[in-house]
């Protein structure tokens, strides 16, 4: 799938961060409880009608999706022996070039999950686009807001 590290090698882009995650959560209200009672994040924005609630945490959101919801129930069982808690790692980059990223991940062997999207994240909408690491684990590569 992935080859060893060559310098020559170069990304077409550089990362800057990470700019947010998503926690697969049993109790949206348990969770938002915890995180902005405890830990002093702050609701950004709801989309109630996909299960999802952005948390502020600082330059970056923490993304709580229901298990039961129409984005949560994409990862099956909630984490334990069988499920996965982590739905995807989010890092954004810069410049956001759709062409020269698959031709990058073609070169290799890591396939796109489909087309590109349009997604809210730490800096607002911007476009986005998916695949998974070598151990199946959900990676969205995310440009500037637009």
């Amino acid at each position: 799938m992935t080859r060893p590290h060559d310098p020559s090698d170069a990304a077409p882009f550089a990362l800057r961060r990470i700019d947010h995650l998503v926690l697969r959560v049993r109790d949206a209200e348990r969770a938002i409880a915890f995180y902005v009672g405890v830990l002093g994040c702050t609701v950004d924005k709801r989309r109630d009608d996909l299960g999802l609630v952005h948390l502020r945490a600082g330059a970056g959101l923490i993304d709580l999706v229901t298990h039961d919801g129409k984005l949560g129930r994409a990862g099956g069982a909630l984490a334990g022996r069988e499920g996965r808690n982590l739905d995807h790692l989010c890092l954004r980059i810069e410049p956001f070039d759709e062409a020269a990223i698959r031709e990058r991940m073609a070169r290799h062997g890591v396939e796109v999950d489909g087309e590109v999207q349009n997604n809210y994240g730490a800096e607002g909408t911007g476009p986005s686009i998916y695949l998974r690491d070598p151990d199946g684990n959900g990676v969205e590569l995310k440009g500037p807001a637009v």
